[in-house]
C-alpha cells in the first residue's frame, strides 16, 4: 500500500528560463499530506496549484496560471515529482519560469534526492484504466489501455535525413525514470529558433540547455546521450504533464506525434469519460525506492 510522500528538507536551485531568459530561484519545501504540488510566486504573492484547471498555455511548454500570474515550463520539475512519486511539495519561485538547467531532469532528480523523500501517514489514491480509451488531436493520438502497472509507449517522426522515427516503451518506476528518462534533454530545430524568438520564446535557449538540430545533424559537441534521446524526452514531458491529473495513472499510455497540448487535452477527455477509469485508494509498493525514511 503506497503512502503519500513529500521531501524531507528544504532545497533550492537557480538558473535561466528557457523561454523568458529570466534568472529565477526556486525553493522546494515539504508540504502536508493531501496538499499536492503547489507553486508560490513569491514576487507576486500568488499561489498556483499544479492542476489541469490551472493550465493556461501549452505552446512549446506547459504554463500554469491563476489570476493573471503565470509560471512557465513546469513540466520538467513536475516530471521529477511524478517519476519519483513526490505527491506533496511547495515550490516557491521568484520569477515567471522554472529554470531549464541542462534541459533534462537529471539535475532536478539530484536536487530532490538531496532533499530526501519521506512517507506520510495517508494513502495515495490512483487512477486505474478500466477500458481502452482513444484520443485523436490532429496528427497526434494517445491511447490509454488497461494494464497492471504503469507503462508508457511513445513514437515520434521527423522529416530529417538523420532522424526519422523514434519509439520507446518503458515500465515506469523510480529506477527506470532516473536511468532511462530523466537524462534526456529538450531539443529543437535551428530553423525554428528565429520563429520562436520572434514570438517571445527560446530567449534563454543555448547548446548548454538544449539539443539543437540543423539540416545535417546535431550541433552540440557532446552529441546525444541516447540514440533515441528525443523520444525519451517526450516521455519525460508526458510524465510531467500527466501529473497534472493529481493522481498516478495505472495503465498503458500509448502516444504518437503528441506534445504538451495533446497531453493536456487527452487528460481532460479521459477524466470526463468516467466509465474508462476508476479511483483506487491503495496501490502496490514500488520495487525500487530512493532515500525513503
Amino acid at each position: 500500500m503506497r503512502k503519500q510522500r513529500t521531501i524531507k528538507r528544504v532545497v533550492s536551485f537557480s538558473g535561466i528560463g528557457l523561454h523568458t531568459g529570466r534568472m529565477t530561484r526556486v525553493v522546494l519545501k515539504p508540504a502536508p499530506r493531501d496538499t499536492g504540488v503547489v507553486f508560490f510566486r513569491v514576487d507576486r504573492d500568488t499561489v498556483i496549484k499544479a492542476s489541469l484547471g490551472n493550465v493556461v498555455d501549452t505552446a512549446f511548454a506547459t504554463t500554469l496560471g491563476f489570476n493573471g500570474t503565470r509560471v512557465k515550463t513546469v513540466e520538467h520539475l513536475l516530471s521529477v515529482f511524478g517519476g519519483l512519486g513526490i505527491d506533496n511539495v511547495l515550490v516557491e519561485i521568484d520569477g515567471p519560469e522554472v529554470p531549464i538547467l541542462d534541459g533534462s531532469s537529471t539535475n532536478l532528480v539530484d536536487i530532490v534526492l538531496e532533499a530526501g523523500i519521506v512517507k506520510q501517514a495517508q494513502k495515495k489514491p490512483y487512477i486505474r484504466i478500466k477500458r481502452p480509451f482513444r484520443f485523436r488531436d490532429g496528427n497526434a493520438e494517445i491511447i490509454a489501455m488497461p494494464y497492471e502497472g504503469r507503462r508508457i509507449s511513445y513514437r515520434i517522426f521527423f522529416k530529417h535525413s538523420h532522424f526519422g522515427m523514434q519509439d520507446i516503451s518503458v515500465e515506469l518506476n523510480e529506477e527506470t525514470y532516473v536511468r532511462e528518462i530523466a537524462p534526456a534533454r529538450t531539443f529543437g530545430f535551428l530553423k525554428n529558433v528565429e520563429m520562436l524568438r520572434a514570438n517571445g520564446l527560446a530567449k534563454g535557449g543555448s547548446l548548454e540547455n538544449a539539443v539543437v538540430i540543423d539540416d545535417h545533424g546535431i550541433l552540440n559537441d557532446d552529441g546525444l546521450r541516447y540514440d533515441d534521446e528525443f523520444v525519451r524526452h517526450k516521455v519525460l514531458d508526458l510524465i510531467g504533464d500527466f501529473s497534472l491529473a493529481g493522481y498516478p495513472i495505472y495503465g498503458h499510455i500509448i502516444a504518437e506525434r503528441a506534445g504538451h497540448s495533446s497531453h493536456v487535452r487527452f487528460l481532460r477527455k479521459l477524466l470526463s469519460a468516467v466509465d474508462a477509469w476508476e479511483f483506487v485508494s491503495s496501490e502496490p509498493e514500488l520495487t525500487h525506492q530512493y532515500a525513503l525514511v
